[in-house]
């Protein structure tokens, strides 16, 4: 005799489902977003502390007081969301894709911009290129369907250990 789906059956203990395994190439993206979080708290201090040395050795600032806390400001704001978003990731919120979308672009488009500078002062930098290849294919795996898929709230988690 077969049961209905509409009849109690037998229990069953509830199922143990172990935690999602996140995709390799989005931990190698929050490494990379880490990373860049790091490098632009850096970033900040260091605009300030030049300013600083160059007002006390009385040579002209690099930019207006005003400008160089702003620019700190924006920096450490930049590098706050950053790791907020890394460490907020594994609960799968659309939004923390979006403000990586947004945060790598950024970045992507900062570290493009400053490889063609390199490239038209005649020194090119073989660095600042990796680096920009790295954040364009972070923010390729970001806009791309293993992004899609692990930060969609409705989508099942991925059940393979590559993603």
């Amino acid at each position: 005799m077969q049961s209905s789906p509409y009849q109690p059956g037998p229990s069953r203990p509830p199922e143990t489902s172990e935690p999602a395994r996140m995709p390799g190439a989005l931990v190698f993206v929050l490494v990379v977003v880490a990373a860049h979080a790091l490098g632009t708290v850096f970033g900040g201090w260091a605009v300030l502390e030049e300013n600083q040395s160059k007002q006390e050795h009385g040579q002209d600032l690099l930019v207006p007081t005003g400008v160089a806390w702003f620019v700190a400001l924006f920096c450490w704001g930049l590098a706050a969301l950053q790791v907020v978003c890394v460490v907020l990731a594994r609960k799968r919120r659309t939004w923390v894709r979006v403000v990586l979308i947004v945060c790598l672009a950024f970045v992507a488009f900062s570290t493009v911009v400053g490889f063609l500078g390199s490239l038209a002062a005649g020194a090119p930098s073989l660095a600042v290129f990796v680096i920009a290849g790295i954040d364009v294919a972070a923010l390729w795996v970001v806009c791309g369907e293993r992004g899609r898929h692990w930060f969609s709230v409705r989508s099942p988690a991925p059940t393979s250990p590559q993603g």
